[in-house]
């Protein structure tokens, strides 16, 4: 029983077997008696190993390009004042609002005047009696009838009524008041109808025509910074615009805590669109190479700290190593590997290898 069990598993193995070579053979049969087929296979499978990566490139071009010293700080207006009473009294009417644009000269405010008005009267009218007294009694010197020392009381007499009235008259004036400088209400911290003393404080005004920028500069710096030094700033809210600047000011002292040195930047506020508090970047300038090779950052490959770019050559990429110079946040310079007008890969190089087959493409808009 066993052994025609095991008579019959080895039958089988022997028909599969065969039954194998037979349709192996009739394949091979196949291949022979069909060439152009077993040819288009074989060519779909080059083709498919030489198929052409698309990429995009752009042709390198020259430019200038800087080294900065990159520092941050807050806008800063470089004139501020605040607008205190001079004299004492109700507010009596407000002649400018919040965020209104005000000329020096211009009037803010009025005070009630009516008490000042009356105190200016009565001066004029005691000056002008100490005028008179002091005419008649010059006219009686000059004829022995008065002596000198009445004369000249009656002439200091004349000269302290006429300083108390011009004093009613400065007083008077203070009732209204006036501008300081030219610039913008910032803040109103008082409204008509309110008592104020020489101690409250009425408005604030800023002149946002100039702006500073103060910045804390390491003291390995300080033979780099010079007075009208080329700078520019950024700033996240205006992205797109760089904002060109200079080297207003130079502290001559080093803090010794920090191991900086104070440095005012100005700037123009075109069209007032920079305001007091604004967070900023400021670039001061510290060299500029011109007619240099410029290359897209977006094409550097690194590798093992190297950096390395692909070219475009007769549809090959061919993987270059550079040499890089100055830098900015989109470009840096190269020292050495291309030259202008080669054509260098900006999208589709991550994966590339040397000398591997590309095809460019037109730039996505």
């Amino acid at each position: 029983m066993c052994k025609n069990y095991f008579s019959c598993l080895f039958l089988c193995a022997l028909l599969l077997y065969f039954s194998g070579c037979d349709i192996k053979k009739t394949e091979d049969q196949k291949n022979k008696d069909n060439p152009a087929a077993n040819s288009k296979e074989n060519k779909a499978k080059e083709n498919k190993v030489e198929e052409a990566i698309p990429v995009e490139t752009i042709a390198i071009q020259k430019g200038d390009i800087s080294s900065y010293l990159l520092l941050s700080a807050n806008l800063e207006t470089e004139q501020m004042t605040d607008v205190y009473p001079r004299v004492q009294g109700w507010i009596k009417k407000f002649y400018v609002e919040e965020s209104d644009y005000i000329e020096k000269g211009s009037i803010l405010l009025e005070l009630e005047a009516e008490e000042h008005e009356l105190a200016e009267r009565r001066a004029r009218i005691v000056y002008e009696q100490s005028k008179n007294a002091c005419d008649r009694c010059r006219a009686m010197y000059q004829k022995n009838l008065k002596s000198l020392e009445d004369f000249e009381e009656t002439k200091f007499m004349e000269q302290r009524a006429k300083v108390e009235w011009q004093q009613a008259q400065l007083t008077l004036a203070y009732t209204k008041i006036a501008a300081p400088i030219s610039g913008v209400v910032g803040e109103r911290f008082r409204r008509a109808g309110d008592l104020v003393n020489t101690s409250d404080k009425l408005l604030t005004l800023i002149n946002n025509q100039e702006m500073i920028a103060v910045i804390h500069v390491p003291e390995r710096q300080i033979h780099n910074i010079v007075k009208d030094q080329k700078a520019f700033l950024e700033s996240e809210y205006w992205k797109r615009e760089r904002l060109e600047g200079w080297v207003k000011r130079i502290s001559p002292v080093v803090d010794a805590a920090s191991g900086t040195f104070k440095v005012i930047v100005g700037l123009q506020n075109i069209g007032n669109k920079l305001k007091s508090g604004m967070f900023v970047n400021v670039h001061i300038v510290l060299d500029t190479h011109k007619n240099t090779v410029l290359i897209p950052k977006k094409a550097i490959v690194y590798e093992n700290e190297n950096q390395y770019i692909f070219l475009v050559k007769d549809t090959q990429a061919h993987k270059t190593k550079i040499k890089s110079g100055y830098q900015t946040a989109t470009i840096l310079e190269s020292l050495s590997g291309v030259e202008e007008g080669d054509q260098v890969i900006i999208v589709g190089q991550a994966n590339l290898k040397d000398k591997s087959k590309v095809k460019i493409v037109p730039a996505k808009t």
